[in-house]
């Protein structure tokens, strides 16, 4: 993997967020849920996210999460995706959420 420098880094806005409404994605070719995500200041935005297998939607809403904000949205299967939600891959493959240790609130940028 490439070696970036932290000026790189610095331009990467990372930013917590509450997950505010979540539903199973249909149209998607991937199994993934459709996700609306308080980023405070940021406003509400939505993100298309393959975290089926690990999470249920009842289990997501309320839950903070840490999101790329500044990505160049995308539009997947029609719906826009404007926010990139952060995990990591299990030893099966599966997205496991990268979350803050406690509560912060919404739209605080990660250092």
């Amino acid at each position: 993997m490439k070696q970036i420098s932290i000026e790189e880094f610095e331009q990467v806005c990372l930013a917590t967020g509450t997950i505010i409404q979540c539903r199973f994605f249909d149209k998607a070719r991937k199994p993934a849920y459709q996700l609306w995500i308080d980023l405070g200041d940021w406003g509400i935005r939505q993100s298309s996210a393959q975290i089926t297998a690990l999470y249920t939607p009842e289990k997501l809403i309320g839950r903070q999460v840490i999101c790329v904000v500044n990505i160049i949205p995308r539009i997947i299967a029609g719906f826009r995706s404007e926010v990139l939600v952060t995990g990591f891959s299990n030893q099966d493959g599966d997205i496991v959420l990268a979350v803050p240790d406690c509560i912060i609130p919404n739209g605080k940028h990660l250092h």
